[in-house]
């Protein structure tokens, strides 16, 4: 069974704005690197419809994108997506797929059938793989950014405090830090 990795960018203050956090090179070489390491990736809607908007026209070259960019949207082309959404059931993005049903059994079947891993890249469905205490590892780009607003990590809240171990931190030259945690048990 594959493990199911969050990541995500933050600011100092926990926020995940996706606007707040450094974007160049190093920083997309980073994800690229996680992305790789996955077998597939899983968003909730509002991602996935954020990501579809952008990252199909760069991987084709209609928009003008540095090489670190370009690598990344081309990997995520053919990387399998997976989506939850409760409103949404097209998904004509290339390799998209939606999570139906019971969200505990449909993330379970997903990590079961990817022995290299799901990465996770939503903070609000985040909040609710965690309560279902679905999340194995914690893989954060911290940057050296106060925001002063939100979304914020896990900001409507967990049932209980998560006990993290940590992996191993590498301060990248862009002043950001990447952090990763896996879960205590």
């Amino acid at each position: 069974m594959g493990l199911l990795t969050f990541s995500i960018n933050a600011t100092l203050d926990g926020c995940v704005d996706h606007q707040e956090g450094i974007a160049d090179d190093e920083t997309h070489a980073f994800f690229t690197r996680l992305m790789d390491e996955s077998g597939a990736m899983l968003w909730g809607r509002v991602t996935y419809e954020m990501m579809e908007s952008h990252w199909p026209s760069v991987a084709r070259g209609d928009v003008e994108a540095p090489p670190a960019m370009r690598e990344w949207a081309r990997k995520l082309e053919a990387k399998p997506k997976y989506v939850v959404s409760s409103t949404r059931t097209d998904y004509p993005w290339t390799h998209s797929h939606h999570v139906a049903g019971d969200l505990r059994t449909g993330v379970q079947d997903l990590k079961a059938a990817t022995p290299a891993g799901v990465l996770l890249g939503s903070g609000k469905l985040a909040t609710e793989l965690d309560r279902l205490d679905l999340i194995d590892e914690y893989r954060f780009l911290i940057h050296p950014r106060i925001a002063g607003h939100g979304p914020t990590l896990f900001q409507s809240g967990l049932t209980g405090t998560r006990r993290l171990e940590l992996v191993a931190a590498k301060p990248l030259r862009n002043g950001a830090v990447a952090m990763h945690y896996r879960r205590a048990r």
